[in-house]
């Protein structure tokens, strides 16, 4: 096995169309896209969930075509003037060594509408390019793409079945000649979801040489496993997966807050319990920040300290299960919010009836809600089953 760096996602990214796999119908359409080009329309869009070979497509296409790639990502250019130092030359200058050129922009999900001309602009560049332009999105249905899609053709990529990406890890092992069961590959293909990267980043952790008993194959769950990602943040020590733990999960990061805050101390204790709760603190900072200020920028330091900031809280791996709980504030807030909810109904209802304001209504409740133990002022209100009883519990 190499012992460098080089993710094993770019080590083995397919060169050609042979090496692309589970996508047979998606190359067809490309194929014909780039032989008819440019007759029909000048842009391609792959679309689909992450991990399946958006970008692994359009790199096979700059080889098997023999095409110069320029290359960049949406997140680069924010604004106009960028996109036009970046972009547009390329879109118009013919390659000096190979046949031709295409021009990728990958990750479109990261331009906004309201960028000051970025989407605009790449939509006038659709128009005026002479190269064919390949772009990827996760989600192209979102309303803001709705011009973007009427101007290029979609192909969309399908998660891969868990048997192709079972042969893919397989073909990897053997080139690192590693000597994995062949059950544990067909584990970690079921668990990816069909995301191949994902797939691969688990294989080259698990044939690491660093100490991997912490790493089970249950580990990685695309619905939400939000036990196991405690316990990965919990129990574990600091690994380059636990800056990306949280990805894996389909949950606000506002809950995430919440069970972290609930959980923290079933798992700590003494100094550590001050450093993890001083780490979820300071990461509540710049969660505030963000709404407040609406720096995105802080989102990297906020991920830092849930993430990397909590786990080096410890100063040794835990072991042993420990059985995390739901948190009980959601719980607290939401039965506050059902008894609270009956309260305004009354509320209202009584102000509307004696032509006072609700604000009046809510500061006299406490005498209000005496008066109302009445049957037939009750009935005059025309109150719900829900809200008398509510009026009962008042002694």
């Amino acid at each position: 096995m190499e012992q460098d760096f080089q993710s094993w996602t770019e080590k083995y990214r397919p060169k050609n169309f042979l090496e692309l796999k589970g996508q047979d119908n998606a190359i067809l359409e490309i194929k014909n896209f780039f032989n008819s080009f440019p007759s029909n329309k000048k842009a391609i869009v792959f679309h689909g969930p992450a991990g399946v070979g958006k970008t692994s497509i359009a790199y096979a296409i700059q080889k098997e075509l023999n095409l110069e790639m320029f290359e960049l990502n949406a997140s680069d250019f924010r604004n106009k003037e960028q996109l036009l130092v970046k972009l547009k030359p390329a879109s118009e200058q013919h390659s000096l060594f190979k046949k031709g050129k295409v021009l990728l922009v990958d990750e479109v999900d990261g331009l906004s509408s309201s960028d000051r001309g970025g989407l605009p602009e790449l939509l006038e560049l659709i128009e005026s390019t002479k190269f064919p332009i390949v772009i990827t999105a996760n989600n192209i249905w979102d309303a803001k793409f709705g011009e973007l899609r009427n101007k290029c053709k979609l192909v969309g990529l399908k998660e891969l079945d868990y048997k192709v990406v079972s042969l893919i890890l397989q073909e990897v092992s053997k080139k690192e000649k590693l000597t994995i069961d062949n059950q544990v590959l067909v584990s970690l293909s079921i668990k990816s979801k069909g995301d191949v990267r994902a797939a691969l980043n688990d294989l080259q952790i698990l044939s690491s040489d660093m100490d991997i008993s912490y790493l089970t194959i249950d580990e990685r769950n695309k619905d939400g496993d939000i036990f196991n990602v405690l316990k990965f943040v919990f129990k574990y020590m600091l690994t380059p997966e636990t800056l990306r733990i949280y990805d894996s999960l389909d949950m606000p990061l506002d809950k995430i807050f919440l069970w972290l805050e609930e959980n923290i101390p079933y798992e700590y204790s003494g100094e550590e319990l001050y450093n993890a709760y001083e780490a979820l603190s300071i990461a509540d900072v710049f969660r505030g920040r963000i709404q407040r200020q609406r720096h995105w920028r802080f989102l990297i330091y906020q991920n830092i300290f849930l993430s990397a900031g909590i786990s080096l809280s410890k100063t040794k791996p835990r072991t042993g299960f420990t059985q995390y709980k739901k948190p009980t504030r959601v719980l607290k807030i939401w039965m506050n919010n059902e008894k609270e909810k009956y309260k305004k109904s009354i509320i209202s209802k009584y102000a509307y009836l004696s032509h006072c304001s609700k604000k009046k209504a809510a500061k006299e409740f406490y005498l209000i809600k005496n008066i109302l133990k009445n049957e037939k002022l009750q009935k005059e209100l025309d109150l719900s089953e829900q809200e008398i009883s509510y009026i009962k519990k008042f002694n």
